[in-house]
């Protein structure tokens, strides 16, 4: 707790926005451990997925669209002071009328927890509870979060400009391929990051992982090879048409289980119709709406990066 506030008062005095990105990184590598000291390890998972890894490349590839260092601000900064210590001040506050942590006596003790922890394995047949609550108690909201993520990849496909006429990009995009040192741990690492992002797509039914994990694994590496390798060479792996396509089609392998199981008689997301065993139908309805899941993830995460990367060229291009 004591690294988080010193990270995070740091952020707020450093004017280096490249250090601030890193700063970001490090309270989020901070957060994970933290989270897996409570026992919540895909929510540590996910944290140090997204929070120190793929969002941190993101935050740099916008910086070198705009500056590293933060602008001086003309306002005072008296009232936005105010503001949060007001805020803090109430949030704290509030805290008085919560339960003691761990409290047994808790009100989420004597909510749906109990029932999700006793009946799940005989309603879900999943080892994983959080992945039972995830995939299929809370499947609609979890469609709902899938498409809060394909909304925000096409608001950056629109804010850079990928929906309009753009000048032809020639200038090649920067490669470290000739580090050789780079080159061969690349080669050696991409694999095994590959086969990592397949065992925690698939695994989620048993232990930490699902769709949101893995597909931002599977995005990290085909995001370290781009900037190994250059841009080009792993826009020939995926082109950014495929990735376009796959933004879509994981949501609508998302929503067509649900329409599936509409037409087969059962509610919207509700799996057990999809086989005659109800347990077993669960099992297929959550590896199917994961696999949507972690396909518009990683699809996501790789256009706003070749956006980006492409940004910087047609910028490129036009001061020359």
């Amino acid at each position: 707790m004591g690294i988080l506030v010193v990270t995070g008062l740091s952020i707020v005095f450093i004017r280096d926005l490249f250090a601030v990105v890193i700063l970001f990184g490090i309270y989020s590598l901070v957060s994970a451990s933290f989270f897996v000291n409570l026992d919540a390890v895909d929510v540590a998972l996910t944290e140090a997925a997204v929070g120190a890894g793929i969002s941190t490349v993101l935050m740099l590839g916008t910086l070198a669209l705009t500056s590293r260092r933060e602008k001086k601000s003309s306002h005072g900064s008296t009232l936005p002071l105010m503001v949060v210590v007001v805020t803090g001040g109430a949030l704290i506050y509030a805290t008085l009328d919560m339960p003691y942590f761990s409290d047994p006596s808790d009100p989420i003790h004597h909510h749906v927890a109990p029932r999700y922890i006793q009946q799940s394995g005989e309603e879900i047949g999943v080892p994983n509870i959080v992945t039972s609550v995830l995939g299929s108690y809370r499947g609609f909201d979890t469609l709902g979060e899938t498409v809060v993520i394909f909304a925000a990849g096409l608001g950056v496909l629109s804010l850079l400009g990928r929906f309009g006429k753009r000048p032809e990009i020639a200038l090649p995009s920067p490669s470290m391929s000739h580090h050789l040192i780079l080159r061969v741990i690349a080669k050696a690492l991409i694999p095994l990051i590959l086969l990592y992002g397949l065992y925690i797509q698939f695994h989620g039914d048993y232990g930490p992982g699902g769709g949101f994990q893995a597909g931002v694994i599977f995005a990290a590496a085909i995001i370290l090879y781009a900037i190994i390798f250059s841009t080009e060479s792993a826009q020939k792996v995926i082109s950014p048409f495929v990735i376009h396509l796959l933004m879509s089609a994981g949501v609508l392998l998302f929503a067509g289980v649900g329409v599936v199981t509409m037409l087969l008689g059962g509610n919207f997301l509700g799996y057990n119709v999809l086989a005659h065993d109800p347990v077993h139908g669960q099992h297929y309805g959550i590896l199917l709406i994961e696999l949507g899941v972690g396909i518009t993830v990683t699809s996501v995460m790789l256009s706003i990066f070749f956006d980006f990367s492409d940004r910087k060229r047609i910028r490129s291009i036009e001061e020359q």
